[in-house]
C-alpha cells in the first residue's frame, strides 16, 4: 500500500503535428511552471509529433534530442515527467512511454497494444510486457491508449508472499478521438473500479494533422472508481493531490483481491 500522498499534475494541450521543436516548447512551458509544486507530470501520447504513422520516418532515438531535453526537463521540474514519443530502436519504432526522473535516470514501456485501426501494427513495434515504477512509495503502472481495452493484461493481482497488489496507480496517456470519448471516459472507470486502484488519464485536444478532433476529457479516479477530476475539451494543466489513506481505507472495506482468481500472463 503507498504510505504518502501523491501530487499529479496532468498537461492536456494541442499537440502540434510533426513539428518536435514547437511541441518541446510547448509543453516544456507548462512543466516549467509546475515546478516544486508537484511530484509527477503527465503528458499525452505522442507528445513530440501527435499520433501518426508517418512519424516513424523522423523518429529520433534514445541518444535523440528530445530525450535529452525531457532529461533536463525533470531536473527542472523537481518531478518524474511522463509521456510517449516515437522512438527508434535498433531496426524498429515504438510508441515509447518514457518515464523521466528528476536524477536523470528513467524507465520506458513500449506501447504493447498497437491500433490496427489505424495501421499502427504495420509501422510500428509491439512492446512485450507491462513495466511497474515506483514513486513516494506509490507502485505506478503506466500504459499507452489502446491499452485501455484490455482489461486481462492489466489486470492487477494479489501477490499473496509480497502481501501487495501489483500497483497502486494505472497511468495512460492518450489520444483517443473525440468520437471515442464515452469509451475512454467509461473504461477509465471500470479499470479503477475493478483493480482497486487510482486511475489517471491524460489525452490531447484540438485536431491533428489527419483531420481527427480529439475532446481531451482527461481524468483522475479513485480507487473505489469516483473521479476526483474530468476535463474538458479545453488545453488545461491541473494537479491533483491522490491520497494513499484514501486507496488503503478502500481495498480493507471492499477487498475483493483476495478472491480474485489466481492467473499467469504471458505478454
Amino acid at each position: 500500500m503507498p504510505d504518502s500522498d501523491l501530487r499529479v499534475s496532468l498537461i492536456q494541450a494541442a499537440t502540434i503535428w510533426h513539428d518536435a521543436a514547437a511541441n518541446r516548447k510547448l509543453y516544456g512551458d507548462q512543466v516549467r511552471t509546475l515546478a516544486g509544486k508537484t511530484d509527477l507530470i503527465v503528458l499525452p501520447e505522442t507528445f513530440t509529433s501527435g499520433f501518426s504513422n508517418d512519424a516513424v520516418d523522423s523518429a529520433e532515438t534514445m541518444q535523440g534530442e528530445s530525450v535529452g531535453w525531457l532529461r533536463g526537463l525533470a531536473a527542472e521540474a523537481g518531478a518524474v515527467v511522463t509521456g510517449s514519443m516515437v522512438i527508434r530502436d535498433g531496426d524498429a519504432v515504438f510508441n515509447r512511454l518514457l518515464w523521466m526522473r528528476p536524477d536523470g535516470s528513467h524507465a520506458s514501456y513500449d506501447k504493447r497494444h498497437l491500433f490496427r485501426m489505424a495501421n499502427e501494427h504495420r509501422r510500428y513495434g509491439a512492446g512485450v510486457g507491462r513495466e511497474i515504477v515506483e514513486l513516494n512509495g506509490w507502485r505506478i503502472c503506466p500504459l499507452v491508449c489502446y491499452d485501455l481495452r484490455f482489461p486481462v493484461y492489466l489486470r492487477n493481482r494479489w501477490d499473496r508472499e509480497a502481501q501487495r497488489c501489483d500497483y497502486d496507480l494505472l497511468l495512460f496517456v492518450a489520444n483517443w478521438p473525440r468520437p471515442r470519448r464515452d469509451a475512454w471516459r467509461t473504461l477509465l472507470r471500470a479499470r479503477a473500479t475493478e483493480n482497486l486502484a487510482c486511475v489517471v488519464g491524460v489525452n490531447r485536444v484540438g485536431t491533428d494533422g489527419n483531420g481527427i478532433d480529439y475532446a481531451g476529457d482527461s481524468a483522475v479516479i479513485d480507487a473505489s472508481g469516483q473521479p476526483l477530476l474530468e476535463l474538458g475539451p479545453a488545453p488545461a494543466t491541473v494537479t491533483v493531490c491522490l491520497s494513499a489513506a484514501g486507496v488503503e481505507d478502500w481495498r480493507q472495506r471492499f477487498p475483493a483481491y483476495l478472491d480474485a482468481d489466481d492467473f499467469q500472463l504471458n505478454t
